[in-house]
């Protein structure tokens, strides 16, 4: 079966790590799994995971904590695409508990969420704990990191019945709480094996005091490919957002200051290409299912060197080439994690920024709880819109909700194409998404 998931994942084959997961984790086993950010550990611990559903169980078998919501949902999806027909949930905070209650009347066999959310379900006695036997605390340092250790503690006392526990960090964890409950784990460590052969570090100066004008040449230069900036506060973030802004420069933003909604839209837009550059917190060092990013660029430094590689982790994933850029004001020296940057640039003298990108996104009131699917909104565009393939770039379907990237210069026409339409029998609201 693993060969089959992977042609449907479109991967050739795995990687060492994986394979040395798959023949370590087993029913009734203990893992640690360290391995960095984009090396592919969510395989690593779904492709056994799977083989230990039992089809004749109603309830959740596999449970699977994690940090952030965006990354819930990221295995949410790799394991939709694997296509395997083991019904499948993700929980968190920020969209109606009801809806979540509701799901449970069919239980999936493998929940995914995070510890808040699931804690609260736990509380309120919504679903059986008695059928998990597998416990997944994925990316558990940073759940540590954002302070739900009282919540896991909760969710695994609960859980008495756990036989396979599995943990996985980007980095070594000094000392793992004893409320895990790991009995002489079996430790697979790939921390040291990264590819950074894919990674082409440098770093560019500037003689002043501020870093601003720097980035702007270093963005003319970069032209249109994917590039995530990252600062150590929103408030750089905010500052940066409105200097692009006055230039008429395309971009999204993304830290902890935004409403979820806000987040998550600025995010599709950077995935479909409405957007090309991100600028964002370290909140966007993990966790998030973003690919095809060319470019990580430290506008801040980052403190600490599991920041460091968090950030670089989300470019140079599945094999792929990334570039890496750190840039320095007028006394700013490279710390220690930063060694192997020592190739300084020199940014060619560029006068004008990229055409910003050639898709808008817009929205549509409905979603997969509203049994709207991908092709549902491919064939409402194409015949009723009119639109041909080719204009119509990726659809994210959420559960209330859907964006379409669609080709800028055939919005007006679209929207009075379709205006008054119905898409499924239903009058939907469709319009050019906000942020």
């Amino acid at each position: 079966m693993i060969h089959q998931y992977l042609k449907r994942l479109n991967i050739d084959e795995l990687k060492p790590m994986q394979v040395e997961a798959i023949n370590t984790i087993k029913p009734g086993s203990q893992t640690i799994l360290i391995s960095p950010t984009g090396s592919g550990k969510t395989l690593a611990f779904l492709l056994p995971a799977v083989s230990f559903i039992n089809a004749d169980i109603k309830g959740v078998q596999v449970l699977i904590l994690v940090p952030t919501r965006e990354l819930g949902l990221q295995i949410e999806k790799v394991f939709r695409n694997m296509q395997t027909g083991i019904k499948v949930s993700t929980f968190y905070g920020g969209h109606p508990f009801q809806t979540e209650r509701n799901s449970l009347i069919d239980p999936p066999s493998i929940l995914i969420g995070t510890p808040g959310r699931i804690a609260d379900h736990i509380r309120r006695e919504t679903f059986e704990t008695r059928t998990i036997k597998t416990v997944v605390l994925d990316e558990f340092d940073k759940s540590l990191e954002l302070g739900f250790a009282d919540e896991m503690r909760t969710i695994l006392k609960s859980c008495s019945f756990i036989k396979t526990r599995i943990l996985t960090s980007a980095t070594k964890i000094a000392e793992i709480p004893d409320f895990v409950n790991l009995v002489n784990p079996v430790e697979i460590n790939f921390s040291d094996k990264a590819e950074e052969t894919n990674l082409d570090i440098k770093y560019v100066k500037t003689g002043d005091n501020d870093k601003l004008e720097l980035l702007i040449q270093l963005l003319k230069f970069l032209g249109a490919d994917s590039s995530i900036i990252f600062c150590n506060h929103r408030d750089a973030v905010d500052r940066i957002s409105d200097l692009l802004k006055h230039d008429n420069v395309t971009h999204g933003i993304y830290h902890g200051g935004l409403e979820q909604e806000q987040r998550e839209i600025s995010l599709i837009k950077f995935r479909n290409g409405t957007h090309h550059i991100l600028l964002t917190t370290d909140l966007a060092s993990r966790g998030l299912d973003i690919t095809e990013v060319k470019n990580i660029i430290h506008y801040q430094l980052p403190t600490t060197a599991v920041s460091w590689l968090h950030r670089n982790g989300r470019t140079a994933r599945m094999g792929k080439a990334g570039k890496i850029w750190v840039l320095l004001k007028a006394g700013d020296t490279l710390p220690p994690f930063i060694s192997e940057a020592t190739e300084e640039f020199s940014i060619p003298e560029t006068e004008h920024f990229a055409d910003n990108p050639a898709f808008d996104t817009i929205y549509i009131g409905a979603g997969k709880k509203d049994k709207i699917s991908k092709g549902d909104i491919a064939g409402f565009l194409m015949k009723q819109g009119m639109l041909a393939k080719e204009q119509i770039g990726q659809i994210d379907v959420l559960d209330y909700a859907s964006f379409v990237a669609v080709k800028k210069e055939e919005l007006k026409t679209l929207f009075s194409r379709i205006k008054g339409i119905k898409l499924k029998n239903k009058m939907i609201k469709i319009e050019k998404a906000k942020g």
